[in-house]
C-alpha cells in the first residue's frame, strides 16, 4: 500500500532513539523527509546517518523540550533550514520513577514542562503553517499508563493522561483546515525505558528483573513485549494520506495489556 508520504516533510521528537527512532525511519522508507530532535548531539548524528541509507533529506536539530521559552524560535529556525513539518510526532521522554504521592512540586512542574507545555508549545508554534497547506498529521504518543495507571509511574501517569485530553480538544478545532490530531497508545514497547522499568519494579518489589518480565509477559494476551517497529508502522499509518478520515482518535499498540473497552 502506498501511504502517500513521498516528499512529506517530517518532524519526530526524541528521534535519536529506541522507539522514536523506528518511527522515523518507518517514515523514511516511505519517502518521506525526516527531521529529527532531541538532546544528545552525538546520538542524533548516529541516528541521521542510519536515516540517510533511506535516500531521502534527512535533518538533526537539537532541542531541549525542559526549556519551552525557546521552541518559538526552533520551530522558526527548523522551518528556515528544512522546511515546515507536515507531520508532528510528539514523542517525548518520562519522568524520574515514583508513586503519585510524596513527590516534590518541582518534579512534578518540571515533568509538565518537559512532557506537557512542550509539546502543546511546540505544536502550537508548527500549527500555522499546516492549517495554512490544509494538510497535517500530529501524532502524540503516551504511554498504556494513560489509560490504566503503572505503579512506579505516578507522574506519568497524570501527564500523559493531560495530553489525551488536549489531542481530543486540538483534533476538534484543527479538523476544518485537514489537519489530524491522534494519540498512539504503546504498551510494553521493547525499548531501554522498559527496561528501566522493570529494573526500578524489581529494586521497589525486591524480586529478581526476571520475575518482573515473567509477570508482565503473563499480563499481556499477546505474551510478549512490543517490538518498536510494530509502534512505528501504526505512526506511519496515522501520518498517512490513508489515515485522512482518522483523528481525534487514541489508538493502541499494546498486545491487549489495557483490560477495559
Amino acid at each position: 500500500m502506498d501511504l502517500g508520504l513521498r516528499g512529506r516533510r517530517a518532524l519526530v521528537l526524541g528521534g535519536n532513539r529506541g522507539m522514536g527512532l523506528c518511527i522515523a525511519e518507518a517514515l523514511a522508507r516511505e519517502g518521506a523527509d525526516v527531521a529529527i530532535a532531541a538532546r544528545d548531539p552525538d546520538r542524533l548524528a548516529d541516528a541521521a546517518g542510519k536515516l540517510r541509507v533511506h535516500g531521502g533529506r534527512v535533518g538533526a536539530f537539537p532541542l531541549d523540550l525542559g526549556d519551552t521559552a525557546k521552541l518559538g524560535a526552533f520551530a522558526a529556525d527548523l522551518s528556515r533550514e528544512f522546511g515546515a513539518p507536515e507531520i508532528l510526532v510528539n514523542n517525548t521522554g518520562g519522568p524520574p520513577y515514583g508513586g503519585a504521592t510524596g513527590r516534590e512540586a518541582i518534579d512534578w512542574s518540571r515533568s509538565f514542562q518537559e512532557m506537557t507545555l512542550s509539546v502543546i508549545a511546540l505544536t502550537d508554534a508548527l500549527l500555522p503553517a499546516m492549517r495554512a497547506a490544509r494538510w497535517g498529521r500530529i501524532v502524540t504518543i503516551v504511554s498504556s499508563g494513560a489509560m490504566q495507571p503503572i505503579p512506579v509511574l505516578g507522574i506519568s501517569n497524570t501527564l500523559r493522561a493531560a495530553l489525551v485530553a488536549w489531542s481530543k480538544s486540538l483534533s476538534n478545532e484543527v479538523a476544518a483546515d485537514g489537519v489530524t490530531a491522534n494519540v498512539l497508545i504503546p504498551g510494553r514497547i521493547a525499548t531501554e525505558r522498559v527496561t528501566m522499568t522493570d529494573e526500578a519494579i524489581s529494586v521497589r518489589e525486591g524480586v529478581p528483573v526476571e520475575e518482573v518480565r515473567r509477570r508482565s509477559f503473563a499480563a499481556i494476551p499477546l505474551g510478549r513485549y512490543g517490538m518498536p517497529e510494530e509502534v512505528a508502522d501504526m505512526v506511519a499509518f496515522l501520518a498517512s494520506a490513508r489515515a485522512a478520515y482518522v483523528t481525534g482518535a487514541t489508538i493502541r499498540v499494546d498486545g491487549g495489556i489495557i483490560r477495559h473497552v
